[in-house]
């Protein structure tokens, strides 16, 4: 796929096409379309359009189906191979379609339109759908297909019955040796269900076994004696299908050429009725084409867009005006303008009808776009350097046979300096005799479309009251960005939009321009405000309030503990519990009796918290040396 495709989205028309064909070589054609440079076959093509179009106004669909497949079945028969009876079904079926697009096209001759002459390049080749039909039902060879055929499944039918009841009669006599009230195939060969232990009781050969080993299939000796006579009439069938099959083969290898004519004949019809279906989902029209350099556009859309939303473009460049630059708000409808001629152009010169009412479209050798950002990340381009290479690459590519489009000229730098570089391109799009349509804000642009002979401004509508575009081109008129009228009805307020005027035209305000803001300042909302983070609380003075031997509250279990360790520096204290003491914060504790209610003056209070083992040795090592005696300190 093309830029120029992607930019101008024929890819996207492409893809609504090969949606309406059948045939992958329809599709592949499709894919591979492009616009035609002969202008006799470009007339040829159009024409294909406009007949595929008339027959189905008049004579609806044409029963075309895909033919997937047929080729490899003919190449098998070519090559002296066998077809199985579902290949053949599938010619069968082929043929059929041929016959009823056979029948469809000869019945339109009556319009006298040509393409309905096609009918004379299809062949059902009756005899061979015929044979087909007669041998061929339900994926098998048909058993009338032969006498013979006929005979010997007759045959096999009444000896397999025969086997059947045999087994059936010997399992009723010896019923009490049975295992099962069944017979079963096993192995190809009809056997009764035998115990294990009686497998002497009944006469015949062990064919196969149950996953246990209880139960022995058995081929009864007199259901043995038909099995061999079974395999031959079997054998015998097996030939006569093949021959059948070979016979059917050879009459398709014989016709393989109409096969192929067929085939290809088939592909041209669909390539030709999608684009008449095309056609008609868009409400197209076929074009009238030139080679004068004009073109024309009656109220035309672009074909990807809802027709009962897009509004009508009337159009026109050429005889003497080669140049359109278009002007106007942003979201006024420029691009969409400019892709809806230049993809109209192109589906023109593909052979496509055009969504117009009327159209005059002229053959381009080539159609130069750029269209869009256009940044190229990967070669570490800015918008304006990806810019600047396209314009300057369609520069040396644009002649007097071109379709150049390019959006927004000059955009992506500093305004004064791109002003500069539109003109500059614009001067070098005249000399190269080119078609050019070319959007821009410049006001210094506009004023040069209007002295320069062959180049015309153009502006996109727009609703001042409703702020909404209007999506209509005025060829002819110089459009305005409409930027400070939309910015004072949006509530901009006037002293704002004077001081952008000074600061866009200095003294020199155009004509017209008011300042109609609806406030004079801009009145703040009230919005969210930053919180900052609380720097680390220090050490609640509460945790310290806590003393040696204070009765305290533990939650949220409210067991009641004594204060064996005041609060470090981190809040967390030391309470002995009945049991055991523990650390905890000083915010799960509650003062319940204070030390000094419970306990005198200085009190030793050793005498709770160590053991009696620890306060005796405690004691003595105050009186005297206790050599490598230690007190165990519980933590």
């Amino acid at each position: 796929m093309s830029d120029t495709e992607k930019i101008l989205e024929f890819h996207l028309v492409k893809e609504k096409l090969m949606e309406l064909a059948y045939t992958d070589k329809a599709k592949e054609e499709i894919r591979n379309m492009k616009p035609y440079m002969s202008e006799s076959e470009l007339d040829a093509r159009m024409r294909e359009t406009t007949e595929a179009k008339q027959l189905l106004e008049k004579a609806g669909n044409p029963p075309l189906t895909s033919l997937k497949g047929i080729d490899e079945i003919i190449k098998i028969a070519e090559k002296g191979g066998c077809l199985t009876e579902e290949q053949l079904e599938t010619v069968g079926t082929a043929l059929t379609g041929v016959k009823r697009l056979k029948d469809y096209l000869n019945g339109c001759k009556r319009y006298d339109v040509g393409i309905s002459y096609y009918e004379e390049n299809l062949d059902s080749l009756e005899d061979v759908r015929e044979a087909i039909r007669m041998n061929i039902r339900d994926g098998k060879v048909d058993d009338y297909a032969s006498k013979l055929l006929k005979s010997l499944r007759s045959s096999i039918s009444l000896t397999e019955s025969k086997m059947r009841d045999k087994a059936d009669n010997i399992m009723r006599i010896n019923k009490e040796y049975m295992s099962d009230s069944f017979s079963t195939i096993r192995n190809g060969h009809i056997c009764i269900p035998v115990k294990k232990e009686c497998k002497m009781k009944v006469a015949g050969t062990v064919i196969d076994k149950s996953s246990t080993g209880n139960t022995l299939f058995v081929e009864p000796t007199a259901v043995s004696r038909y099995y061999e006579e079974l395999q031959s009439m079997k054998i015998d069938e097996e030939n006569e299908i093949k021959r059948i099959l070979y016979f059917l083969t050879a009459m398709l290898a014989d016709a393989s050429e109409i096969m192929e004519r067929n085939n290809k004949t088939i592909e041209k019809l669909d390539f030709m009725f999608a684009k008449g279906k095309l056609s008609l989902d868009n409400g197209g029209i076929q074009p009238k084409l030139n080679t004068e350099r004009r073109i024309r556009l009656v109220k035309g859309r672009h074909p990807l867009m809802d027709r009962n939303i897009s509004v009508p473009l009337d159009f026109e460049i050429g005889n003497g005006m080669n140049g359109i630059v278009i002007t106007g708000p942003n979201t006024g409808g420029k691009t969409v303008a400019i892709k809806t001629v230049a993809l109209n152009c192109m589906m023109a010169q593909c052979g496509l009808h055009v969504t117009c009412e009327e159209a005059d479209i002229c053959m381009n050798d080539a159609y130069l776009c750029d269209i869009g950002d256009g940044q190229n990340i990967s070669e570490n381009l800015s918008t304006f350097s990806a810019h600047i290479t396209n314009v300057l690459d369609i520069l040396k590519r644009a002649d007097k046979d071109s379709l150049v489009i390019i959006d927004e000229l000059g955009s992506g730098t500093d305004p004064t300096e791109g002003m500069g570089i539109a003109i500059a391109v614009l001067e070098e799009l005249k000399k190269s005799g080119a078609l050019y349509l070319v959007t821009t804000h410049y006001p210094e642009v506009k004023s040069y479309a209007d002295k320069e002979t062959g180049v015309v401004n153009a502006r996109m509508t727009f609703d001042k009251e409703s702020l909404k575009p209007l999506y209509q081109m005025v060829i002819g008129e110089a459009g305005e960005s409409c930027a400070f009228y939309i910015a004072s009805k949006l509530g901009m307020p006037s002293s704002m939009l004077k001081r952008a005027a000074e600061e866009a035209y200095g003294n020199n305000l155009p004509q017209g321009l008011k300042f109609d803001g609806k406030t004079e300042t801009i009145k703040k909302e009230t919005v969210a405000h930053i919180q900052k983070k609380k720097a680390p609380a220090k050490q609640q003075k509460s945790a310290a309030k806590f003393k040696l031997g204070d009765s305290v509250l533990i939650y949220p279990e409210k067991k009641i503990g004594i204060v064996c360790q005041t609060t470090d520096e981190k809040g967390v204290l030391r309470v002995q519990l009945p049991d055991k003491k523990i650390y905890i914060n000083h915010k799960r504790v509650k003062l319940h009796v204070a030390a000094e209610e419970l306990y005198p003056e200085d009190y030793d209070f050793s005498i709770i918290f160590d053991t009696v083992e620890n306060r005796k040795l405690r004691h003595q090592m105050n009186r005297k040396y206790m050599g490598d005696k230690s007190i165990t300190i519980d933590e």
